[in-house]
């Protein structure tokens, strides 16, 4: 069996323990946590040939010596690293067990895509007060409501040692980004010769879940997040607005959500509650190349998806992708027909969690099946592919994970979905021609994320 397809030993005797259901881990799994386990229940040794490193604390502040970047950017602490090979088309047979699915397909369609593999730098931190949460939730969270909801947990990553692919996915959902957050940034989908036009967004994040002073689930009102959004340009569609409240626990209701969209013919211009941004629907400036639910790479209800967990496996992601988030490069630079510039793109082999979902018999869903491939050390998604009804591949998702390393958390910059019918793709939250992001975004507050604030925005105008 290839390196790629063995399960690690550890995870592999925590899942056959387990089961499909869970309520906590026993206390030496716990006492793990820190140990021989990250204190977010990664390995923390390497892997056996070394290309993969120990995990020895990572980038928890600020490193000495980083080149001057406008406020909101982050300079890139590895900009002196090598690329140690580069995967063509021409070579991917050597490398055929570390690409994913969707990589692969990638190199066969596009002659000139290629994969830049630098050394691996496991540079995933957080903040400790986030790691003392993750190891109460290690003991005492559960699932609910066949993997759909949970409980027991608050602030970090719910399942430190997950047991089950639900719990993986759940880690992702709510792993911790801060707490106050707002950023501007450019959403773009080309046409297929690489001609553009950049969406403009100002957001803003308010993450309950990460909230200090939260106690437990009870506090938040079945409220995961709470996300403000306004278009600013191009002048056709600036001024549109939405407001999403992302919920915990589906059975007890649904994503919340109001929008308002320039351009309507009457004369009372009306926001409206929707309860179309959510699962299939387009995603907004998408060019209905991404859906609801792949924003963040997933987001939102498990609850139409059986999920299964595959194993741990080696793959190459796209890793400290600081240079394709660098504000020395223009959009223009970036954006190229099929795909992205892959000169600005950082390949490094990580571990990386791999769940299977397939769309519930009783359910409906553009795709009929989903992979996707969580980061050790974050549980970010970092990779994924996307199957139509037939069962053929349909797209693929890339996330550029980069650690904020002031803040400390770690999370994609950016991320794509490649559309190979299409021929095209689209690309999220790029910010290298914008402010950029803030995380002590103090000025948010909850008079802000309620349906009123949209009227006022819009009677403002």
């Amino acid at each position: 069996m290839s390196l790629s397809k063995c399960i690690y030993g550890f995870a592999a005797t925590w899942f056959l323990l387990a089961g499909a259901a869970s309520a906590g881990v026993p206390a030496a799994q716990v006492e793990r946590l820190g140990q021989d386990l990250t204190p977010m229940g990664a390995e923390r040794a390497g892997n056996a040939d070394g290309s993969i490193p120990a995990w020895t604390g990572a980038l928890s502040s600020p490193p000495a010596g980083l080149a001057s970047v406008p406020e909101g950017h982050y300079a890139d602490p590895f900009a002196d690293d090598p690329v140690l090979f580069t995967v063509t088309k021409e070579n991917l047979g050597e490398h055929e067990d570390i690409l994913t699915p969707g990589q692969r397909a990638m190199l066969e369609v596009y002659p000139n895509y290629k994969l830049n593999v630098y050394p691996s730098r496991r540079s995933c931190a957080l903040p400790e007060e986030v790691y003392g949460a993750i190891r109460k939730n290690a003991a005492n969270g559960s699932l609910g409501g066949g993997g759909d909801s949970l409980e027991g947990v608050v602030h970090g990553v719910p399942f430190p040692i997950p047991s089950n692919a639900y719990e993986i996915v759940w880690n992702h959902n709510l792993r911790y980004r801060g707490y106050k957050v707002s950023r501007t940034f450019v959403s773009a989908a080309p046409t297929r010769d690489g001609n553009f036009t950049p969406i403009k967004v100002q957001d803003d994040l308010i993450f309950d879940y990460s909230a200090p002073g939260i106690s437990s689930l009870e506090d938040l009102d079945n409220t995961s997040f709470r996300y403000l959004q306004e278009t600013l340009s191009p002048a056709r569609r600036a001024g549109q607005l939405l407001l999403v409240h992302e919920i915990v626990d589906p059975s007890r209701g649904e994503r919340r959500s109001w929008q308002y969209t320039t351009g309507r013919t009457d004369s009372a211009p009306r926001v409206q509650r929707t309860s179309a941004i959510n699962y299939d629907t387009p995603q907004i400036y998408s060019d209905a190349m991404s859906t609801a639910d792949s924003f963040d790479v997933f987001s939102g209800p498990l609850d139409r998806f059986d999920w299964k967990f595959l194993g741990i496996e080696e793959r190459y992601i796209a890793y400290n992708s600081y240079e394709l988030s660098s504000p020395a490069h223009k959009y223009a630079d970036i954006i190229k027909p099929g795909h992205l510039n892959q000169d600005f793109v950082r390949y490094e082999k990580h571990r990386v969690w791999a769940v299977e979902a397939v769309v519930k018999p009783t359910q409906r869903h553009v795709y009929s099946r989903r992979a996707a491939y969580f980061d050790e050390d974050g549980y970010n998604m970092a990779a994924g592919e996307l199957y139509d009804a037939r069962g053929g591949l349909w797209r693929v998702q890339e996330a550029h994970l980069i650690q904020y390393y002031d803040v400390p958390t770690c999370f994609n910059a950016s991320d794509v979905v490649y559309d190979l019918v299409e021929g095209r793709y689209v690309v999220q939250n790029l910010k290298n021609e914008e402010a950029g992001i803030v995380f002590d975004a103090d000025e948010l507050n909850d008079m802000m994320f309620v349906p009123e604030e949209l009227r006022r925005r819009i009677n403002r105008r």
